[in-house]
């Protein structure tokens, strides 16, 4: 409870170097170690770490990596006032007997991998199983393999004296509509929780890390957040078991906004005991990169827009979030981009020898 407790959430900054890289490369900022652990060390150490992020899912790279200052990311976390996570999955591989589908792998060796990791500081885990939606999709032997490895996987964790996060994640590409997503979606983590319950794990020490009912990306029936956030609600009430103390959800493509508004829809109509929040990558990162990009050592500048949607979420996670609140995010660019561009015209003005040869005006007009 203590990571999700007052609307906290989760930051997922788990990405494995393959994928950093290509958000990096999205960017154009070379994908080295030093790079990443400057970008993830700039959000760990934003003020909005100790109000609205109550874990922090890393990668092995990084849960290995020290600070500039000489301290781990985990230290760094942990001081903040959040738990250190990791993920320990090994990611998703070709599912034999159904090509088109993936079981994700990491098993072998993990009860190992699990003692060093808590010696490192993690006190919590993730494992991610991924599902496609299609004619055929996802198949029984695809909903029963991922099932089956996370409760393997959440039994190794509880007795590491860890909590699992368990990620059944129904993906949201293709043509699907938002009804055939309901019906996958409560499919796969009913079968979830039916080999949870078979390997003997006790359900209120975990988190749900589930998709919300949402339309493919490619389909053109589109529904409401109104919709989403029924239909969300629907499936957990009739998959999910009372004793599921929290459900973190993954925003799964969505836009940053569009994540934080159908997470405050969900909290607002929620009348269950389920604490419902967030556990955001790319929906708490992306602007914070695109600006970290321009300038890589403004650190304040990075900060200053990871602080926002941090506190957007977490208002989300009450049901307090607004669109007029989410408008002052705008704002929040202007006021630094202003202070950046002056700074940067007043740079240029120190450097040319020319112009002050030249000019009568001063630094301070």
């Amino acid at each position: 409870l203590k990571i999700l407790s007052n609307g906290k959430g989760i930051l997922a900054a788990d990405e494995s170097n393959v994928t950093m890289t290509k958000r990096l490369d999205s960017v154009n900022i070379k994908s080295s170690p030093e790079n990443r652990l400057l970008f993830r060390e700039t959000l760990f150490t934003a003020e909005s770490m100790r109000d609205c992020i109550g874990g922090v899912i890393l990668y092995d790279e990084t849960i290995n990596q020290k600070s500039s200052n000489g301290k781990t990311l985990p230290s760094i976390i942990s001081d903040s006032g959040a738990i250190p996570g990791i993920k320990v999955d090994t990611g998703a591989k070709d599912l034999a007997n159904s090509l088109d589908e993936k079981v994700t792998e990491g098993l072998d060796g993990l009860r190992e991998r699990l003692k060093k990791y808590y010696e490192l500081g993690a006190r919590f885990t993730k494992w991610r199983g991924v599902y496609s939606i299609g004619e055929k999709y996802p198949s029984k032997i695809a909903i029963s393999s991922n099932a089956h490895a996370l409760a393997r996987y959440s039994a190794l964790v509880q007795e590491s004296g860890m909590v699992p996060i368990v990620e059944p994640e129904v993906l949201m590409d293709g043509e699907h509509s938002a009804e055939d997503c309901l019906i996958k979606t409560s499919e796969v983590i009913q079968k979830c929780f039916e080999e949870l319950i078979i390997h003997k794990i006790d359900l209120s020490g975990i988190i749900l890390k589930p998709n919300m009912i949402l339309a493919g990306n490619k389909s053109k029936n589109k529904i409401s957040n109104e919709e989403v956030s029924s239909k969300t609600l629907e499936c957990l009430k009739k998959s999910v078991p009372n004793e599921v103390p929290g459900i973190a959800f993954l925003s799964g493509g969505q836009s940053e906004v569009e994540a934080t508004e159908n997470l405050n829809l969900i909290n607002i109509n929620n009348n269950t005991d389920f604490i419902m929040t967030y556990s955001y990558g790319r929906a708490l990162q992306q602007s914070a990169l695109k600006f970290w990009s321009n300038d890589i050592n403004d650190i304040e500048g990075t900060q200053t827009i990871f602080n926002h949607r941090a506190r957007m979420n977490t208002l989300a996670a009450q049901g307090k979030w607004s669109s007029e609140l989410e408008k002052k995010k705008k704002k929040i660019y202007l006021s630094y981009f202003s202070k950046q561009y002056l700074s940067s015209i007043l740079s240029g003005f120190k450097k040319s020898t020319r112009y002050w040869q030249d000019s009568s005006i001063s630094i301070e007009t």
